[in-house]
């Protein structure tokens, strides 16, 4: 990297919808980058409880305090999207060995793609290890409180979308 070049991440994800945890991860990227794209991806083998739109809305309503975080979508290849916004790093998080055996897959995949960027894994913090978009999902079509999963602001954008439900 030249001396003056901006350090540009990518957090990837499907954050349907965001938790604490990813927040975490962001938050944590944000500390060690210029520029971090929040990027709300698709996967076409998952079925989302929220669209794409919607994920962005709760997303931006989570991550509005951090200057440097903007939140995007994309549809395409991660290492596309790396490519299209000149990234240095993708920064994912992991639960346990499980989690980081596949990102240690998608890693040498989007390395093979896009050398540009290094994949850097962030160890979810413990106290937030418990904490999955499924626990959430799980909790909202049980009515159950959310407070401890996500912030206030992003369940408010939820419970104004769950209208719809």
């Amino acid at each position: 990297m030249k001396k003056n070049e901006k350090k540009i991440a990518i957090v990837p994800g499907s954050f349907d919808p965001i938790t604490y945890g990813h927040i975490d991860i962001a938050k944590r990227a944000a500390q060690c980058y210029d520029k971090v794209y929040f990027a709300v991806m698709i996967n076409r083998e998952k079925k989302y409880l929220f669209s794409i739109e919607e994920r962005v809305e709760i997303a931006k309503a989570a991550l509005s305090e951090f200057e440097n975080i903007e939140v995007i979508s994309s549809e395409g290849m991660l290492w596309e999207l790396a490519q299209k916004l000149s990234a240095n790093a993708i920064v994912k998080g992991y639960r346990n060995n499980i989690d980081l055996e596949y990102e240690n897959k998608m890693a040498k995949y989007n390395k093979e793609h896009y050398p540009n960027a290094e994949t850097v894994l962030l160890k979810a913090d413990e106290k937030l290890s418990y904490i999955s978009s499924t626990v959430v999902r799980e909790y909202l079509s049980q009515g159950k409180d959310l407070s401890g999963y996500l912030p206030e602001a992003a369940i408010s954008v939820i419970n104004k979308l769950s209208k719809k439900f």
